[in-house]
């Protein structure tokens, strides 16, 4: 999902890909094949639909009952949604009290009509967002069943993520609008209430029949299969196939391997592709506004140039296709597509596309589970986005977020469930800031070199597979050969912050210097320090701390390794061979990659702490 929109400007990076792992790669996944065919009236703005649901268990669990999301009974007055929306201390702007205030034919509801498994009705029943079955006879381990389903929805107005007739004229945004099946994993159920924040979705394959105006034009997940029968520019660009006003045109999509499904449909998008490292780029939008046209005229160069840059450096895109959609109300990822706003300036546009697109890799491919990791998708899009974008500290905007959450006191752990956090406010700057600082500062532990290999290991070894956060720092550990366990536990699990200082700098004789520094912060770090003398030269230092149970890589060249740091030291002593008077300065992490809450202790002499937070 999308924040602060900028100008994304082009970047490369190559990065070699070293031998996948085989380890930990044997997690079972659900599987989800869903037929669904839907018949859509756009002057109410409801649709009924006919579901075919063939669900394999490839757990070791046997299930007596099942879940489905029903997202759209969350735009009703006195939903959690709403509830939650007007009681949090900073509402989302685009929320606040709108759904209380909804008319009866503005809101949205999903109904089922009919569920049968292997052709036996079932018992259920709705609590909110939620769909409760009980099986009429258990899933065994390994075993199909069929679930076959009669529902009706009503698309509501606007407000978040899905709806009819958004701020900038868009007829439908159609994003968590089918029921849903529940995820089952290797941590049970996943039946959360929806309340505007994050998903977790089983893996499977969608055909998806969708009948609808003639007018319309729909972008969606998945490959048109009927491009000849639609027109619009799927079979010859820029054609036209006229039809009488009021006829149905069905437009048939099919997407593998996908954990969701979404589209947006209006009579006026223009429809136009593109082509990058073999995978079609579409981009459907209206043509009402010059600006507007101007801008997604320039869309497509910037997104092939992010396509080259992320198949680079993080992964192969699996799919043959992506689809940028306007609609929406900012922009939201979905496998193979995006609903994104359009009217906002090309800096707003690219932004937006830039950002929902690298959701591809981390939230549509790897998928963790966003509402336990939200961190995992939104920090490492963010921490991709900036190396993109490129400039001498990237990620320089991610780290003030996060001394700005710990300056405020609404800081809470990244391990904080995202729908519980207590704020806005700490949940945005943890999941997308916090994150983000989690990769660019592993980069200054293990070093950049292991980082980008860590990265692209990642990516092939979990790929399709919703890994966890001790799945990512399992990759790392073994791409380093260092351990960090530690990292995790202090940074996603605690609110411990990071404070070194130099605490003394004293003779130790006429020809050499003690010098002494001082663990301020709970949370532990190796150290690099730079020692400059009067006569121009340089000294590296790097200190281990004995929790990594080695040393990262030389970043700086030549260096001197003095012996680990006991996490549990509040200080330490080392000498180097030439006197105090000697010494022009020295500087803790010249990088600025540690995320050390106070950087003015860094620096020898004191003095010297404002030239040092100007040049940051």
């Amino acid at each position: 999902m999308f924040s602060t929109p900028k100008l994304i400007l082009s970047a490369g990076l190559a990065l070699c890909l070293a031998c996948p792992l085989t380890a930990q790669t044997a997690r079972w996944q659900q599987k989800a094949e869903y037929q669904m065919d839907i018949d859509f009236d756009t002057q109410k703005h409801q649709f009924k639909g006919k579901q075919k649901l063939t669900y394999t268990n490839n757990s070791p669990d046997t299930l007596t009952r099942v879940f489905y999301h029903l997202y759209y009974n969350a735009f009703q007055p006195y939903s959690l949604m709403d509830v939650r929306s007007r009681w949090i201390a900073d509402p989302d702007p685009r929320v606040r009290d709108r759904i209380v205030k909804l008319k009866p034919e503005e809101e949205g509801y999903q109904k089922i009509n009919a569920l049968k498994q292997d052709g036996q009705s079932l018992k259920y029943s709705i609590e909110g967002t939620i769909l409760e079955v009980e099986l009429a006879k258990p899933i065994l381990p390994t075993k199909k069943v069929v679930f076959e389903m009669d529902f009706e929805a009503q698309v509501p107005a606007q407000i978040r993520r899905t709806g009819r007739n958004n701020k900038e004229g868009i007829d439908y945004s159609m994003s968590q609008w089918y029921p849903k099946l529940c995820e089952y994993d290797y941590q049970g159920w996943h039946p959360n209430p929806y309340v505007g924040r994050e998903f977790h979705g089983v893996w499977g394959d969608f055909d998806v029949k969708i009948s609808i105006d003639s007018s319309y034009t729909i972008g969606a997940t998945g490959y048109l299969q009927n491009a000849q029968e639609v027109g619009k520019g799927y079979e010859t660009q820029g054609s036209k196939v006229k039809r009488p006003n009021g006829s149905k045109l069905t437009w048939h999509f099919k997407a593998p391997e996908v954990h969701d499904f979404a589209w947006g449909a209006d009579p006026n998008y223009t429809h136009t592709t593109a082509e990058v490292d073999g995978i079609t780029l579409h981009f459907f939008y209206q043509t009402n506004k010059t600006e507007t046209v101007k801008n997604w005229k320039e869309l497509p160069r910037y997104a092939i140039k992010a396509f080259q840059f992320m198949n680079k450096t993080f992964g192969k895109y699996p799919y043959k296709q992506y689809s940028f959609v306007q609609g929406g109300d900012g922009g939201m990822e979905y496998p193979m597509m995006t609903l994104m706003l359009g009217d906002n300036g090309l800096g707003s546009t690219v932004g937006t596309a830039v950002h929902e697109l690298i959701h591809s890799w981390f939230q549509g491919v790897l998928a963790t589970n966003e509402s336990l990791y939200a961190w995992m998708d939104e920090g490492f899009n963010s921490y991709a986005g900036n190396l993109f974008e490129g400039g001498e500290f990237p990620h320089e905007g991610n780290y003030d977020n996060y001394f700005d959450i710990i300056k405020r006191g609404i800081e809470e752990p990244l391990s904080t469930h995202a729908d519980h956090f207590n704020t806005n406010s700490a949940y945005s700057m943890s999941a997308y800031s916090k994150g983000c600082v989690f990769l660019a500062q592993l980069g200054y532990v293990v070093g950049e070199a292991n980082l980008s290999k860590t990265m692209l290991q990642y990516f092939n070894t979990w790929k399709m597979k919703h890994p966890n956060d001790n799945d990512f720092i399992r990759v790392a550990e073994k791409v380093s050969g260092l351990e960090l366990d530690w990292y995790k536990e202090y940074f996603v699990y605690s609110t411990h912050t990071i404070d070194y200082s130099i605490k003394q700098v004293e003779p130790a004789s006429e020809s050499s210097t003690f010098i002494t520094l001082e663990r301020v912060g709970r949370m532990p770090m190796p150290l690099d320090i730079e020692i400059t003398y009067k006569d121009g030269s340089k000294e590296q230092i790097y200190i281990p701390i004995d929790l990594l149970r080695g040393e990262k890589p030389s970043e700086v060249g030549n260096r001197i390794v003095k012996a680990d740091w006991g996490w549990v030291y509040p200080t330490y002593r080392f000498e180097v061979g030439k006197p105090v008077q000697n010494i022009k300065s020295i500087e803790i992490d010249k990088s600025m990659r540690m995320a050390d809450v106070n950087r003015k202790n860094n620096v020898y002499p004191s003095d010297l702490s404002k030239t040092f937070m100007e040049r940051k």
